[in-house]
């Protein structure tokens, strides 16, 4: 303990004495340091939060797996006196899943698979008065459906009440029909079949197109306007894991037979964006963190050179190589341990301007300035390392200095 405790005092020592007459490659470093700590953990709370909230913004208002019947199967024709067959395609008319409430539960056992709700959705027309829109009518059981998609958080009046002759609608086609909470419309569907519906709420799910073509009601008003009795058209999931839902599609699809899809086969398009952010981030990180590892690895490298004839009488003195070491890794350890913590402070710093700048269309925070304590322990520990791997060269190269040579030259 005797020989820890002077060998510690003296490269500390030396570290803190070759800091203070290196000022200005001191500050240049830590300075250095700090921006790389900064940017990385700016930019890994950025990009996380922007994901979660495209996320969360994709997905709120769909299922993240959807169970339908499978596609009608094409005909293949072989007119009179020819050799050639054709292929004709079939019309994929309104089916009902078979067996639906045995392929529920199914789904329901299924590990990850957190809700299960049953939809039946069909086209038709909604009209008052003069005005007729397009629509899609969907009959969902209420409280399985609000499993799937939180509906109460995107309604603006009213309540999602489609029990009975309710129906829910988005806001654009109560503008389009002119009609407000507890008016009247008609729907009316492919077949002619029609019935009068209350307005009992009115959504605004953030996207214009489904504002004005969706139709809430209950599946027992659905299967009597689209004539399929005690049928549904399909199932939506909700599953824990959102980037383990196509292997939990296809699973599901091996075991009923039918059309089975995840978010990640109709949200391709933001699949590949969201790795295209996450492999752009992992780039700047790795050219952060070679440009703070070269630029700490330089300065001592320049250091040795400069104060070869002093290393020489250290070791003249009696100082082994594995102090003179120490005296450089602790300087590579200093400026990591501190540019990372001034690097935190101002990474929060940049994320509560840019959350003040930055505000969604509705005027509510694009992101939160708040760091993860794992993203912030990780840059740390990165800018430790990485000033200790960095110091390691110059240590090595300053501990085998011949003494006698060094004090020479």
């Amino acid at each position: 303990m005797a020989v820890i405790s002077m060998r510690l005092p003296f490269a500390w020592l030396v570290c803190l004495r070759y800091l203070r007459e290196g000022r200005m490659q001191t500050v240049l470093i830590l300075a250095g340091v700090t921006a790389g700590v900064a940017v990385i953990i700016f930019l890994t709370t950025l990009i996380t939060q922007l994901q979660a909230s495209i996320i969360e913004k994709t997905l709120g208002s769909q299922a993240h797996i959807v169970l339908k019947p499978p596609r009608a199967v094409n005909q293949t024709l072989l007119p009179p006196g020819s050799t050639a067959a054709i292929v004709q395609p079939r019309a994929q008319r309104l089916r009902s899943i078979d067996q639906w409430e045995a392929v529920a539960r199914l789904t329901a056992q299924t590990s990850g698979v957190q809700a299960v709700s049953p939809v039946l959705s069909g086209a038709g027309f909604a009209a008052r008065a003069e005005a007729n829109q397009p629509i899609a009518l969907l009959g969902v059981d209420p409280v399985a459906h609000q499993r799937i998609v939180r509906m109460d958080k995107y309604l603006t009046q009213g309540s999602f009440d489609v029990s009975g002759a309710n129906a829910v609608i988005g806001i654009e086609l109560a503008k389009d029909l002119g009609v407000a909470i507890g008016d009247k419309i008609r729907i009316i569907t492919m077949d002619g079949r029609n019935d009068l519906l209350t307005i009992a709420g009115i959504f605004d799910i953030g996207n214009r197109d489904l504002n004005r073509r969706w139709v809430y009601t209950s599946i027992k008003m659905a299967q009597s306007l689209l004539d399929l009795s005690g049928g549904i058209t399909e199932i939506d999931l909700r599953v824990a894991d959102l980037f383990q839902a196509e292997a939990t599609a296809r699973q599901l699809q091996a075991q009923t037979g039918l059309l089975v899809e995840s978010w990640m086969q109709t949200n391709a398009q933001l699949l590949t964006a969201l790795k295209s952010q996450s492999m752009s981030n992992n780039l700047i990180r790795l050219f952060v963190v070679l440009i703070v590892a070269v630029g700490i690895a330089s300065v001592l490298v320049v250091s040795v050179v400069q104060k070869q004839k002093e290393i020489g009488i250290l070791r003249a003195m009696g100082a082994s190589p594995r102090r003179v070491m120490s005296v450089f890794l602790l300087q590579g350890g200093f400026y990591g341990l501190l540019g990372s913590a001034l690097g935190s402070a101002l990474s929060l710093a940049l994320l509560n301007f840019f959350s003040r700048v930055s505000r969604n269309a509705d005027g509510t925070l694009l992101i939160s300035a708040e760091i993860e304590p794992s993203v912030m322990a990780w840059a740390c520990a990165l800018a430790l390392t990485v000033g200790l791997a960095a110091a390691a060269l110059p240590a090595r190269r300053a501990a085998r200095l011949d003494p006698v040579q060094a004090i020479r030259s």
